[in-house]
Formats: C-alpha cells, sequence, structure tokens
C-alpha cells in the first residue's frame, strides 16, 4: 500500500500543475464536447507513458540522447502555434457555453489535438519517463503496485477535471469569461513553450 499510495500522491502532483493538456481538459470539460474521449486520451496517454518509464525508459534516453532534444523542440513550436490560436479567440472573442451559437468541433481533429498537446509536450516525458521512472526503482519488488498508483492518479485527475469544469459553467456563460480562459490558454503555451527554449 506504500509504494501504491506514493506512486498515486507523486503523479497526482506533477499532473496538478496547469499546463497546455490540463488547459484543453478544462475547456472541453466547460463546452461539455467529448469530454469522455478526451480524458481517456490523457489518462490512457499517461499510463503508458507511466508504464514505459517504471519499465526503463531511461536506458533508451541515455542510448539514443537526441530523444530529449528532438521533443523540446517539436513540443516548443507546437506550443507556440497552439498559443497564437488561443490569442487570436481571445482578441476576437464572441466565445460563450450557448451551444445555438455555435456547432460542436468534430470529434477526430479534438482528439488529435489533445493527442498532440499530450505526445509533443516534453515534460511529459521528464515527468512520466524520467522522474516517475526513477522513483519507481525506489520500490524494487513493489514496481507494480506503484506504477498502479501513478496510473490511477492521471485517471481521477483528468476525469475529474473533464467533468468537474462543469461547476464553473455558470461562470463561462459570458463571453468575457472566455476571452480571459484563452488569453490564461495562450500565455500558458508560450510559457511552456520559452522554458523549453530557454532551459
Amino acid at each position: 500500500m506504500s509504494a501504491l499510495y506514493s506512486g498515486f500522491a507523486l503523479s497526482f502532483g506533477l499532473i496538478l500543475a496547469i499546463g497546455a493538456q490540463n488547459a484543453f481538459v478544462l475547456r472541453q470539460g466547460l463546452r461539455n464536447e467529448h469530454v469522455l474521449p478526451v480524458v481517456l486520451c490523457c489518462a490512457v496517454s499517461d499510463a503508458i507513458l507511466i508504464t514505459l518509464g517504471v519499465t526503463g525508459f531511461g536506458f533508451l534516453a541515455e542510448r539514443w540522447p537526441w530523444l530529449i532534444p528532438a521533443f523540446r523542440y517539436g513540443g516548443a513550436a507546437f506550443l507556440i502555434f497552439y498559443g497564437l490560436i488561443s490569442f487570436r479567440a481571445a482578441f476576437r472573442g464572441g466565445d460563450s457555453l450557448e451551444a445555438a451559437q455555435r456547432a460542436p468541433a468534430a470529434l477526430m481533429p479534438t482528439v488529435l489535438t489533445c493527442l498532440a498537446l499530450t505526445w509533443l509536450n516534453p515534460h511529459v516525458y521528464l515527468d512520466t519517463l524520467m522522474l516517475i521512472g526513477s522513483i519507481s526503482t525506489q520500490f524494487e519488488g513493489e514496481k507494480l503496485a506503484f506504477g498502479i498508483g501513478a496510473v490511477s492518479a492521471s485517471f481521477v485527475f483528468f476525469f475529474a477535471l473533464g467533468y468537474g469544469a462543469s461547476l464553473l459553467r455558470g461562470f463561462f456563460a459570458k463571453p468575457a469569461a472566455w476571452r480571459i480562459l484563452d488569453a490564461l490558454v495562450g500565455l500558458t503555451m508560450w510559457g511552456i513553450a520559452a522554458k523549453l527554449l530557454l532551459n
């Protein structure tokens, strides 16, 4: 139980920080659009990465040192582009939760965007593959329990974020609130991209 709890607490703490992926899940939850596919994409992706980390991805990164820079620069480019889209939405305004004002986004582009925000983000590799993977070595013989705890935290967090966003729907019924959210998302994307490029 100690290993399971440690894995859960570590994973939950890492996911809790606001980032591109979390902002996207929050947005989909507020719109009530494709929430289940989005949270499943995030949670299952995390489960795959955590499993790879616990089973020794760090070894591959040591053998192929170009992996981390490739993810860093590719991820930064994607975040800059997505940040531009968010700033454009904030500038144009007119967004709200009224379903009659807009057609719902198609499922496939939504899922592809979610997957891109997940798999093109270098931080997710550092957190899941490197950090969780390296800490799991402290639980020799209990790695399975540690990994289950870490994966469980991901599912709990993303489902809570995606479906719990409905509690904020009253606030986001106003277009001005969406402009603020879009601006914050854009700043978040560009801030993460800057950290990737400067560190």
